[in-house]
């Protein structure tokens, strides 16, 4: 039997997909600290809106939340009178039938707005060990743009 170029590039990259978990392929690096949604992204003070964060990916790439905060803040050009607002501090429920999936519905809060750009942002706690072994807390952050009428 002889073997072609075609045939031996076809048989490693046949190897080589089923040596890789499918779901390990799809996460990027961006991820690693779970991806946030929110619905609608338009909001006045009072409305209703929907926060949804998946950390499937952040658990493949070694992140393994501890406790999620998420908060609007104006991330550039804030001039000092717009802190961060905490939406919600919460923690993933490891019984639940979707374990790596956060959702909650909140009401926009009804405080002083400015004229800028906002973001609902998730900050990730998880725990790292340190050199000794021993555990400590890090926190890693993701955001995504939403507009305050």
């Amino acid at each position: 039997m002889q073997l072609s170029f075609p045939t031996v590039i076809a048989t490693l990259a046949a190897v080589f997909a089923v040596a890789t978990p499918a779901a390990a392929q799809a996460c990027a690096e961006v991820e690693r600290f779970g991806v946030v949604t929110i619905s609608p992204t338009t909001l006045s003070p009072g409305d209703t809106f929907t926060v949804t964060a998946n950390f499937s990916c952040a658990a493949q790439l070694g992140v393994n939340p501890e406790y999620i905060d998420y908060y609007i803040k104006v991330p550039v050009n804030n001039n000092g009178f717009e802190p961060p607002i905490l939406l919600a501090r919460r923690t993933l429920n490891p019984s639940s039938a979707t374990p790596l999936l956060d959702s909650f519905t909140t009401q926009l809060p009804y405080a002083n707005y400015f004229n800028a750009s906002y973001v609902v942002i998730l900050d990730t706690t998880y725990p790292v060990n340190g050199t000794n072994g021993s555990p400590y807390s890090v926190v890693g952050s993701v955001e995504i743009p939403i507009s305050i009428l």
